[in-house]
């Protein structure tokens, strides 16, 4: 399927009606991002740009702010047909602009087990974060609003996340030794859409953002609208409650590194045992995600705490299935195994 060309808009003002034409509204969201820490902009500044309307205003932000610094950073994740119409038209985009265009092509099919959108996402900042070291780039700013905010924290609260999921998406983070921002998050798309479509911007829509199988587009499409007519206005009271989750974590994360320095890493269970079954929890997650970039769904760690709870002689045995690998016992510490690893007796 192609992509679908926004049509821009016709105009009919005479001259004495002409009024100055209306700011970029992603501009003073950058120089708020920009402000609240680092990177500095003495390096290259990267925008990932899909093409759509978000990423579109987004770069044309960046472009007007710091012409000479400014990259387009592009992903062809190869999953539809319109891929190839996306890139093409990015590139003509940038290159009426001056912008200089990257692009890096992904395998993005999802492995057994791993939903397709959270395969793609991995490669996607993947090759995002490569392309970005390539150039020296000083971040990379993405384009996701309040909208896809929102999204976020509903299909957490659908999943019955925990305070990771709850915080949605920080507006500032780092993977793959880049720093990533994402400066627009109190931005809704309406907005950035009409100022687009009232300056005569292109941009592509993605014809899959319409396929109600995903579950993320069915929220967009019938829970959105149900709020807004409901709460009007809701978008920045989610993303508040997003920021207390997030807040919350970053307690929780403090106490796991208190708790750590005396369990150790890899936690020993008499020093777990210590612990109330809450910190014991804590612990073990913040200890997981430190070493294997894990989450451990609950049914896991409820199972797993019984076991270290259970685990009162030597010959206890531990070996027990978290996320992609397994929590054993070894000796008297607990270990993480990856998929293959014989595991300890």
């Amino acid at each position: 399927m192609a992509a679908t060309p926004t049509p821009r808009p016709t105009a009919s003002l005479k001259s004495a009606d002409v009024v100055p034409p209306a700011p970029n509204p992603c501009g003073p969201a950058l120089i708020r991002w920009f402000a609240s820490g680092p990177p500095s902009v003495s390096n290259p500044i990267a925008v990932a740009y899909s093409a759509g309307a978000d990423s579109t205003a987004l770069l044309l932000a960046v472009h007007e702010r710091w012409p000479d610094r400014v990259i387009a950073l592009h992903v062809h994740h190869g999953l539809q047909t319109a891929a190839d119409d996306f890139e093409s038209r990015g590139r003509a985009f940038c290159e009426r602009l001056g912008i200089p265009f990257s692009s890096s092509r992904v395998h993005a099919a999802h492995e057994p087990g791993q939903s397709p959108e959270d395969a793609a996402r991995q490669k996607r900042y993947r090759a995002l974060a490569s392309m970005a070291q390539d150039e020296g780039a000083a971040c990379v700013l993405l384009g996701q609003h309040a909208d896809d905010q929102a999204e976020t924290l509903m299909l957490a609260l659908s999943r019955g996340a925990g305070l990771p999921g709850l915080a949605a998406m920080a507006e500032r983070f780092e993977r793959h030794g880049v720093v990533f921002g994402r400066p627009l998050l109190g931005l809704p798309s309406k907005v950035l859409r009409e100022w687009l479509l009232t300056h005569g911007h292109d941009f592509v829509d993605d014809p899959t953002n319409a396929d109600h199988r995903y579950t993320r587009n069915r929220i967009r499409a019938l829970l959105l609208p149900a709020w807004e007519a409901c709460f009007p206005g809701f978008r920045p009271m989610l993303a508040r409650s997003a920021r207390h989750a997030a807040q919350a974590q970053t307690l929780l994360d403090d106490l796991a590194c208190i708790d750590m320095a005396q369990t150790g890493a890899p936690p020993a269970i008499l020093m777990l045992q210590a612990l109330s079954r809450e910190r014991q929890a804590n612990v073990l997650r913040h200890w997981l995600h430190q070493i294997a970039g894990a989450a451990a769904s609950t049914a896991q760690l409820d199972e797993l705490l019984d076991q270290v709870a259970d685990c009162t002689t030597r010959g206890h045995r531990i070996h027990l299935k978290v996320a992609s690998g397994f929590v054993a016992r070894e000796g008297g510490r607990l270990v993480f195994l990856q998929p293959g690893n014989t595991p300890p007796i």
